[in-house]
């Protein structure tokens, strides 16, 4: 379970105090997702929130900006299609850190198998607010389509929440990454625990066969 922060749909509360009543909830990747900040700002908040979550083991990945996350030795970055290219992210950040890539029609999807990445983000599932410069969404039928096409470990973002994370694993899913139903919950740990407990369910079946 994928966490994307947005300060913005946090009910004016501290970055800080959400990721970490999310972590406590069940999350298991940070992303911290900064759009209207300068790059001074948003290196403060990186490091800000890297403290915050030392010792949870929780990776944290920062969007679009490979910059940053070499100021603050993040653990990775996730990329879009008209961010910086893989192969030169890859080469800044060398071959242990993590990068994801958010993959956005079938022909994208089939086009990251030829690249290392680490695991690619299928968006967006379902239209939503916080993601508003994507194309059609895939819905369930396309989820499961592109699971069935990639080489690599798949998330689903885009309208996640209590009602569609159990269906997205169900697809092929290997993960979610949810903005929204976690950073705008009265209580971000409950929140998280209901998501996280749906993804493991569905996840059982899944072993079970």
């Amino acid at each position: 379970m994928y966490l994307v922060t947005d300060r913005g749909l946090s009910l004016g509360r501290d970055l800080e105090e959400v990721v970490l009543q999310a972590v406590q909830g069940g999350v298991t990747l940070v992303q911290l997702r900064e759009k209207e900040i300068d790059t001074r700002a948003f290196i403060a908040l990186g490091k800000r929130l890297k403290a915050a979550l030392a010792g949870t083991g929780v990776p944290l990945l920062i969007n679009d900006r490979v910059d940053v996350a070499l100021a603050i030795d993040a653990d990775g970055v996730h990329i879009g299609q008209s961010d910086m290219p893989y192969e030169i992210a890859r080469r800044l950040l060398g071959p242990d850190k993590i990068i994801g890539l958010s993959v956005e029609t079938m022909d994208e999807v089939v086009e990251a198998n030829a690249l290392d990445v680490d695991y690619v983000a299928v968006s967006p599932v379902f239209a939503t607010n916080t993601k508003t410069d994507t194309l059609t969404p895939f819905g369930y039928e396309g989820l499961r389509r592109a699971c069935s096409l990639t080489r690599h470990p798949i998330c689903g973002i885009g309208g996640m929440n209590a009602e569609t994370v159990g269906e997205a694993i169900a697809c092929g899913a290997d993960g979610v990454a949810v903005v929204s139903a976690i950073v705008s919950a009265p209580d971000p740990m409950t929140a998280s625990k209901n998501l996280k407990t749906i993804i493991d369910n569905e996840l059982d079946k899944k072993r079970l066969g």
